[in-house]
């Protein structure tokens, strides 16, 4: 299909368009796609700035779709692109059914999606349901409206502690640092888990459902393929709000773990369970969760068969380089979705957390270990998501104090330095920054010198690079029967090493001992070093047929 041809340039809420869309959709092998998919995350900012003003945008994307196409990933994960005022770089949305001007229009959005969708590559797009932005409508009308209104029941408003009000009504802090309350001027104080200008909004409220309902029809009619829900262990809180109790090992507040009455409330499950009725009314679309839960137990229940389809499990993004580690989170996450309907997801970084190149060492140590790594998540059974960058070998980046601008940096009085460092814009070509991200050299975070070899251009011509790396493992995943099934046998390995078998014959070996080892019997496939000899050296992954 052409991009002319596509249903999207109906109009996109249109009767005959949705049936086009639907019969798209299930013409594209089957409505479970996601099962075993790989998804790009795009952090829009830091992509690709097709308008020249240093942010990157939707235009951006839509240029880079040959890029995508040749890397091999299957689906798309674009990070908020609606009206914000940017307190959080889009995850504060004034109007969850727009898009901001910096990043581009609704006409652009169409132009992506259908191009996108013409070259095979679905596009799930972020929901931000927690908290809207203190510059939504409704939060004006909040604000212009008395205690007790209508207007202020969409959000968390309650009356202050103490005898005068005067107090925060919980101990609850902000995940950014800080209360997780503000006062506004008639005495009464408002709930931001996140910003003070990320308001919560009430899900005990039916017009907030409703809202969030309508929100993701207006976007699955437009044609996209389903959505990532941030903070998806939110969206319910305890009944009173009782404070939080100190950790008796710690004496600190409990953070995502028992005990955390901000997230991972048991109704939440009811509002997962109307997000499932909105997707399974348009056959082909999915949605995964982002759940920071302690307890995998607890993880497992917004697997259930009328909930999310796909959760992010973190286990493997937090594990050290350590083969018992490794291990450890692998396990823990094939025992998570045993017994439910959904397969494993698997992450090694994404917007919020140091890049793996950077957490395992750094420089030359750290890229080889990210090359092993990035063979061990793709060689697992189930889904797989790819920050944009890690197929370069993106580190984080050291940067000045006066170009921070995480929230975290300033809602923690410059004791944390925030999520930046892993943001920086991806290097496209040439030698010196921009290095083809935009035609402006002032970018939104400032690109180090000596990127030239970490440009994809570079790495293009390289089949020794990170980019060449990932080009031939996702075409193999993507075309070989050895990555069958969702079975996964451990295998014996030397001590340091770990081995497993796909049930479709495919060995994953990966040594972390210090030292080489013998590489088992079978063809070699693809491996992330050089395999000279019949050893396999430290810090390096091979796949094999057997």
């Amino acid at each position: 299909m052409t991009p002319e041809e596509h249903p999207l340039h109906q109009h996109p809420t249109s009767p005959a368009a949705r049936s086009a869309l639907h019969r798209w959709r299930t013409d594209r092998s089957g409505s479970d796609w996601w099962r075993d998919a790989v998804f790009y995350q795009v952090y829009v900012r830091s992509f690709a700035d097709g308008s020249g003003d240093g942010v990157g945008d939707l235009a951006g994307i839509r240029d880079r779709l040959p890029y995508l196409a040749d890397l091999g990933v299957d689906a798309l994960w674009i990070t908020p692109f609606y009206p914000s005022p940017m307190a959080d770089h889009g995850y504060d949305v004034a109007d969850p059914r727009d898009v901001e001007p910096v990043f581009g229009d609704l006409a652009g959005f169409d132009a992506l999606l259908s191009d996108a969708h013409a070259r095979g590559i679905r596009v799930t797009v972020d929901l931000v349901p927690n908290h809207s932005s203190d510059r939504h409508a409704w939060f004006a009308e909040a604000l212009a409206a008395a205690p007790g209104s209508p207007a202020r029941a969409r959000y968390v408003f309650r009356d202050g502690a103490g005898p005068n009000g005067d107090r925060p009504p919980n101990n609850w802090p902000s995940v950014f640092g800080g209360p997780a309350w503000t006062r506004v001027p008639d005495g009464q104080w408002y709930l931001h888990l996140f910003a003070p200008q990320q308001p919560d909004l009430d899900f005990t409220n039916p017009e907030v459902v409703a809202d969030l309902e309508t929100t993701m029809r207006f976007w699955l009619d437009r044609g996209v393929d389903g959505f990532r829900i941030d903070v998806a262990h939110g969206m319910a809180k305890p009944e009173g709000l009782p404070d939080m109790l100190p950790t008796a090992d710690t004496g600190l507040l409990a953070d995502h773990g028992p005990g955390d009455h901000r997230f991972d409330q048991d109704g939440v499950h009811a509002v997962h369970r109307r997000v499932r009725r909105v997707l399974d009314g348009c056959p082909g679309s999915m949605a995964v969760g982002e759940v920071w839960v302690s307890d995998d137990d607890r993880l497992a229940r917004y697997l259930s068969a009328d909930e999310l389809h796909l959760a992010f499990n973190f286990k493997l993004l937090t594990a050290e380089w350590d083969a018992e580690e490794l291990r450890t989170a692998i396990d823990s996450s094939l025992a998570t979705v045993a017994a439910t309907p959904a397969p494993a997801c698997w992450v090694l970084s994404n917007h919020d957390r140091p890049r793996h190149v950077t957490r395992y060492g750094g420089g030359e140590l750290g890229t080889r270990r990210a090359r092993a790594a990035a063979l061990l998540q793709l060689a697992l059974p189930g889904a797989a998501y790819v920050y944009n960058g890690d197929e370069l070998g993106m580190p984080d980046v050291d940067l000045p104090d006066e170009a921070l601008q995480d929230p975290i940096w300033e809602r923690s009085g410059h004791t944390e330095r925030g999520r930046d460092a892993c943001r920086v814009p991806m290097p496209w070509s040439g030698d010196e920054p921009p290095y083809g991200f935009s035609a402006s050299p002032q970018t939104w975070l400032p690109m180090p010198a000596g990127w030239g070899p970490l440009t994809a251009a570079a790495q293009a011509g390289d089949d020794a690079s990170m980019l060449s790396l990932y080009r031939r493992a996702l075409a193999l995943r993507g075309s070989s029967p050895s990555f069958a099934g969702d079975d996964l046998q451990w295998l014996p390995a030397p001590a340091g090493c770990l081995a497993f078998r796909r049930s479709g014959g495919l060995v994953c070996y990966l040594n972390l001992s210090g030292a080489p080892v013998p590489v088992p019997e079978g063809r070699v496939l693809l491996a992330s070093g050089p395999v000279d000899g019949g050893r396999l050296p430290s810090d390096t992954a091979v796949w094999l047929q057997t």
